[in-house]
């Protein structure tokens, strides 16, 4: 089977659904390889041989294998304002690549004129016309090879940022392989899987869909011993780790499907109907600690909707011998000071925190099981121990108004000194959660395959004025200003951890 990651994705770290996908199938005898696509098309565009008459252009092009190669350098993520202008100008280079396709192109997004990665008949456009994909030239001398030496063809979609280029893969198979089975699986697909309408429009494109864990699904499929795939640990030696937009690798691991706590109102987890499955924690210890050393790994990616208390108290006992990072519940263990600076010891070196507001109401209404008090103790303690915090906020939320804003941006300026990014987002509601009908429905992209609703505000406080806010006000105060400031360009959380940090890369 081969497996393929489709563009387009931050190109950062390798992708974790089909290292663990070719592990249980190559454990079960069914031969597989893994291709990134993602990885490989963006550096087959940005070899492109390209010329420029603006200045910014030219020099763009000029400096594409340096700007590269500074990425994969440590010293480019502790000078933010070179880093700022590598990724700039590698983004200028990828956008001019994919020039005149009707595309905007960037290191971390895929943008079509015309075509919505939410709308069928737009993917099923996609599909018919392949060789109008940016990526085309590049795909159409890659998977022939392949095909020929692999007869069934498993695409992991992830985002929607990866939907147009997938189905334009996709039918590139169908054109040139009739004979091949594609199978197509990933994030978004179960996403799309999970609504209670759902008919699937590409039967005649797409011989299987797959939603949630696919590794007992494609044994099933491909005739494997077990239709109950036990677990094993994924397999990142096929995939080539020195090419990633890094300064060294990083292992991405899940050690848990869905999220332990799960009570949170509006979230798409409980939308979805997506369950907890956590591995257990002795063997998340050891794979990570194994698979450190077996690529070389400079930075541990815990990819959890919410690393589970568990696992935090065994990475303490057992640190995984480098660098980690990931999603945490601010709870009563990062409440207590001396359990932060044990995380710290572990080789934590970020958390990524769902605070969402800093007004009690909301996060009541929001059932987060916080409190406002617990999380200015976190954040205190986080920052003592010398652990970034990238911070998340949802502003919009049915149980907000201008005021709680307000004193979210008052609560983000007194804890300022303890926040290292933020990420700001407005709320969309799930089409298909619970609350969605309290709310009124009218889908809020042209789509249907939209997965979120447009709502009325129950108190008034509509996206326009939520909008005019976060510009006007929140992100204005200079303190927050200067949060804001530290987030890598693009990559955002995927690069912050190693922003300023005397991590022991390579």
């Amino acid at each position: 089977m081969l497996l393929i990651f489709p563009p387009l994705a931050k190109a950062c770290e390798p992708p974790a659904g089909i290292a663990r996908l070719a592990a249980s199938l190559t454990s079960h005898g069914i031969p597989c390889r893994q291709l990134d696509a993602n990885l490989e098309g963006q550096l087959w565009l940005l070899e492109r041989p390209l010329t420029a008459t603006d200045t910014w252009s030219r020099r763009a092009l000029k400096g594409r294998s340096a700007n590269l190669a500074a990425l994969r350098e440590p010293a480019s993520y502790r000078n933010r304002d070179r880093y700022a202008r590598v990724i700039s100008d590698l983004g200028r280079a990828l956008a001019l690549a994919a020039a005149g396709n009707g595309v905007t192109l960037g290191l971390a997004d895929y943008q079509h004129d015309t075509l919505s990665p939410v709308r069928s008949a737009d993917l099923l456009t996609a599909a018919r016309h392949p060789e109008l994909n940016p990526f085309f030239p590049y795909f159409s001398q890659r998977l022939p090879p392949l095909l020929e030496e692999y007869t069934t063809v498993g695409f992991s979609l992830n985002y929607l940022s990866q939907a147009l280029c997938t189905f334009a893969m996709i039918g590139f198979v169908r054109a040139n392989s009739p004979s091949s089975r594609i199978i197509l699986g990933g994030g978004l697909v179960t996403s799309w899987m999970s609504r209670p309408d759902w008919c699937s429009p590409f039967g005649a494109l797409v011989d299987e869909l797959i939603a949630g864990a696919g590794e007992a699904p494609l044994l099933s499929l491909l005739g494997g011993t077990s239709a109950a795939a036990s677990y094993v640990s994924p397999v990142y030696s096929a995939l080539p780790l020195a090419d990633y937009f890094s300064p060294g690798p990083i292992l991405p691991y899940s050690a848990a499907q869905g999220c332990y706590w799960n009570h949170c109102s509006f979230c798409p987890e409980p939308a979805e109907g997506n369950a907890y499955h956590p591995l257990p924690v002795s063997r998340v210890i050891a794979d990570v600690q194994q698979l450190g050393g077996q690529t070389g790994a400079s930075l541990l990616h815990l990819l959890d909707n919410a690393v589970s208390p568990a696992l935090l108290r065994a990475l303490i006992q057992e640190p995984p011998g480098i660098p980690w990072y990931g999603f945490a519940r601010i709870d009563e263990q990062l409440a207590d000071a001396d359990f932060c600076h044990a995380l710290k010891r572990s080789g934590c070196v970020m958390l990524k925190l769902g605070l969402e507001s800093g007004d009690q109401q909301v996060l009541d209404s929001m059932n987060k099981g916080i409190t406002v008090g617990m999380a200015s103790q976190v954040l205190i303690n986080l920052a003592a121990a010398g652990i970034g915090v990238y911070c998340y906020l949802l502003f919009g939320t049915p149980g907000e108004d201008s005021g709680a804003a307000v004193r979210t941006r008052d609560f983000v300026v007194r804890h300022a000194e303890t926040i290292t990014c933020l990420n700001l987002a407005l709320f969309n509601m799930p089409l298909f959660g619970t609350e969605a009908v309290n709310y009124g429905k009218e889908l809020f992209y042209d789509g249907d395959l939209s997965l979120y609703t447009r709502f009325q505000h129950p108190l008034g406080w509509n996206r326009a004025q939520v909008r005019t806010f976060i510009e006007r006000d929140f992100k204005r105060h200079p303190a927050i200003a200067a949060i804001i400031r530290n987030d890598p360009p693009q990559f955002g959380s995927n690069h912050a951890p190693l922003m300023g940090m005397p991590l022991p890369l390579r």
